[in-house]
């Protein structure tokens, strides 16, 4: 297995109604098809064998020997094939018939899981044919049975699949519109993976809902979710299936077949196993869960001989190379909520301290620019004058006249008080007091700007009665990208669980929706400018020299490390999977992998700093708040980390 991911594949095959010779050899093509894509496990449709629409026909005998005769060939063929088949038949068990999936690795029939929901309404009369696997009175648990010259054979409806270090088990069709469907109990139990074999027929509108029924029982129970429905072949003589392949992951689609088609379909992606039993861990609902109701039914563990197939080295599903950045229609609503979300957390803060202003330094960067339009949001929800905002310039020795000049357009464009304070002098007395000389431009160099903009904020909103409205981001905070006491601390921080590639949306959500046209041009202007503290002097053209991206790093590399970091728990080695996969073609493996290390290094060395955060709205997954999502001790090791890296 491969960084926790393993290959599944949802089947939809051509088929004859009634025909199990002839639908065998088709699920036997889309298996070799499967293997020669090194799939792991593949499921198909419901009654695959037989069909779905047999109707009375299941009660001829020819029909269910057909079936078996059908399923003796199929293993035949397989004896060396290590792929988990999962496929649907009608199988006879203590003189009742039964709907069922029955599971096949190599030569043998692992186990057989009957269906426990049959519908008896509208079209659907499974109660004419079949037996629900609540007849067997929970005699299932210990049940087996004889079927193709094999014996003890485990049948039953709570059977949980042991596949290498992962869990799956099955649900059929209707089993998934119950209340509380048995994949709520096999997630409980232990399976990460749930396999749905169906025959859904469509009518209109139906389609949206059952994509947001599996979604939903996806997210529900942090499982992967791999739906094998009928297709075409199946009786028409009332109802059309379209035949469904889909395959999601803890609620998010990872692949799709188009419905409709009379060719067959098959829909392969990778299931992260790894980041599910991850997200199980941190989520303490479903932990409580399994303590409070236990296991329904105690699960028969049934081992998959699992061969390890070749190393993964391309994933078919997409990694995201901006994952905290949404793609299509979806980005604009996720930059209003985020606004919203800043805006009521402010304007709360500003009610509970009666604060007569907010105060805030302004640079003409992307994060102060951020916070200042947030700002001027919240005193517009507020009723009260944008002039209540004191918007300060502090041009110190790094400042370039765009920066500065931008700064300005936004002040007087957003109508709120401005001041400007060159903060030189007072850094040059502050050098003589503590006897630095200038010409050495390190850090304390550095810092002794950055505090000095801090003490100015402080001491006017003390003046004005007002509160410091923090301007970093979350991923300044994961790089430590900021000075101890400095532009670290604030009253209240707006954009401390907003990292920079999201910053740069939002910004652009608020120019594309401005009338001003020269607030539209600076914001713009903003956009377009490179990142940096300018704290050192600019270049002889008077251009920004000091650039963060060059420092620390690419701000689109360490959102994306500290993405998979901090959601998914993901080693070094899998990170670096990832980003490779991610972001092919833009960065070659020795960039990702130097930065990769250079995040890592910062992300434990800088924890100091997010020990003592102020106060600030978490707006998505991910926040590093020592009061929220993220605790860490300041001291902590990156050894391990560092090492696997370097391996």
């Amino acid at each position: 297995m491969t960084h926790g991911f393993i290959k599944m594949a949802a089947a939809v095959p051509a088929l004859r109604v009634a025909d199990p010779m002839y639908n065998i050899q088709q699920i036997q093509a889309q298996v070799d098809e499967a293997l020669d894509q090194d799939v792991a496990l593949i499921a198909f449709p419901e009654l695959t064998v037989t069909g779905y629409t047999c109707a009375d026909l299941f009660m001829q005998h020819q029909l269910l020997s057909e079936a078996e005769k059908a399923l003796l060939w199929f293993l035949d063929q397989n004896e060396e094939n290590d792929t988990v088949v999962v496929l649907g038949m009608p199988v006879k068990h203590k003189g009742l018939l039964f709907n069922c999936a029955v599971v096949t690795q190599n030569s043998q029939i692992l186990g057989i899981v009957p269906k426990t929901y049959l519908p008896n309404y509208h079209e659907f009369y499974e109660q004419r044919w079949f037996s629900s696997a609540h007849t067997l009175n929970g005699s299932e648990e210990n049940d087996a049975i004889t079927l193709c010259g094999q014996t003890d054979i485990p049948f039953g409806s709570n059977l949980l699949f042991d596949f290498d270090y992962a869990h799956f088990a099955i649900e059929l069709c209707e089993d998934l519109w119950a209340p509380i469907p048995p994949s709520s109990y096999h997630a409980i139990n232990g399976a990460e993976v749930i396999i749905n074999l169906s025959a859904t027929n469509e009518v209109i509108s139906k389609h949206q809902y059952l994509r947001s029924l599996i979604a939903q029982q996806s997210a529900r129970t942090i499982s992967a979710y791999i739906y094998a429905s009928a297709g075409f072949g199946e009786s028409t003589q009332d109802l059309v299936y379209a035949g469904n392949a889909l395959i999601y992951e803890n609620g998010t689609l990872l692949a799709a077949n188009d419905r409709f088609t009379m060719q067959p379909q098959l829909v392969i992606s990778e299931v992260d196993v790894e980041s599910l039993q991850h997200e199980r861990m941190s989520n303490t609902t479903f932990q409580q869960t399994v303590d409070f109701i236990g296991c329904h039914e105690q699960p028969k563990s049934v081992f998959v001989l699992y061969a390890e197939v070749d190393e993964i080295k391309k994933l078919t599903r997409r990694i995201d190379p901006h994952p905290f950045v949404p793609s299509g229609p979806e980005l604009q609503q996720r930059c209003e909520e985020i606004i919203n979300i800043q805006t009521l957390g402010l304007a709360k803060r500003v009610l509970h301290t009666h604060a007569k202003s907010l105060v805030i330094g302004v640079s003409g960067g992307l994060d102060s620019t951020l916070a200042l339009l947030v700002a001027a949001n919240t005193l517009d929800r507020l009723q009260r004058p944008r002039t209540d905002i004191l918007a300060v310039t502090m041009p110190g020795f790094g400042t370039t006249k765009r920066t500065h000049s931008n700064a300005d357009t936004l002040m007087e464009r957003l109508g709120v008080t401005a001041m400007e304070i060159p903060i030189g002098p007072a850094v040059e007395q502050h050098f003589k007091d503590i006897k630095h000389d200038p010409k050495v431009q390190d850090v304390t160099y550095e810092n002794c700007q950055a505090r000095e903009r801090t003490q100015i904020l402080f001491d006017l909103a003390n003046q004005h009665g007002g509160l410091v409205v923090g301007t970093g981001d979350l991923s300044e905070l994961a790089l430590g990208w900021a000075t101890y006491n400095g532009d670290h601390i604030s009253s209240y921080g707006v954009n401390a669980s907003i990292p920079k590639t999201l910053v740069r949306h939002l910004i652009a959500q608020f120019a594309q929706t401005t009338d001003d046209a020269e607030l539209k041009k600076a914001l713009e202007d903003i956009l377009d400018t490179p990142v940096s503290p300018e704290l050192l002097p600019a270049d002889a053209q008077g251009n920004i020299a000091q650039q963060t991206e060059d420092i620390v790093g690419p701000y689109e590399l360490h959102d994306f490390f500290l993405y998979h970091f901090m959601r998914h728990g993901s080693s070094p080695k899998k990170i670096l999977f990832l980003a490779q996969q991610a972001f092919s073609g833009t960065y070659d493996d020795k960039t990702i992998r130097h930065w990769l290390r250079t995040f890592i290094r910062r992300f434990f060395s800088q924890q100091f700093k997010r020990s003592c955060l102020p106060d600030g709205p978490k707006v998505g997954s991910v926040t590093l708040s020592p009061r929220g999502d993220w605790r860490m001790p300041s001291d902590a090791s990156s050894e391990a980390w560092l090492k696997e890296i370097d391996e």
